[in-house]
């Protein structure tokens, strides 16, 4: 009796990976740099404030991006532009610390938004590129 081989799953290209570890990184550090902003680092009250729960909403798309869900890269490409306006508005309007953790908010909303929009762009590329390439399997009517 031969044993077959399980079917190969197809080779994800780099730059997918890449741009999912850029993504998912990029995201979680937005959420810490949220939490530690907003708790340690310059909060806007002594003892920290309730500002540090504006990174509950960028929890909820980290399981979608962990399991490679195209919609919930797209949608974070949108979501991420309230932290890059909130990042933008401190940078210019806080001092010290504060200012420079703006800044760093900003480059990390940009990163992820690079990092969402590259990955969704190569996908499609590669299911239209698979689709083109797959043989027809359509029946012609009789």
């Amino acid at each position: 009796m031969h044993a077959t081989p399980p079917p190969s799953q197809p080779a994800v290209p780099p730059s997918i990976a890449v741009s999912r570890w850029l993504a998912v990184g990029s995201l979680v550090g937005l959420i810490v740099l949220g939490l530690a902003w907003e708790l340690f680092l310059a909060p806007i009250r002594p003892g920290g404030s309730w500002l540090a729960l504006k990174v509950i909403p960028l929890c909820f798309p980290l399981a979608g991006l962990l399991k490679k869900r195209m919609y919930t890269y797209r949608w974070v490409s949108l979501l991420v532009w309230i932290y890059f306006a909130e990042g933008v508005v401190r940078t210019t309007s806080d001092r010290g610390l504060s200012a420079r953790l703006a800044l760093v908010e900003v480059l990390l909303c940009l990163l992820l938004f690079t990092a969402c929009a590259l990955h969704v762009r190569v996908r499609l590329r590669n299911a239209k590129l698979a689709a083109s390439t797959a043989p027809n399997t359509a029946t012609p009517a009789p």
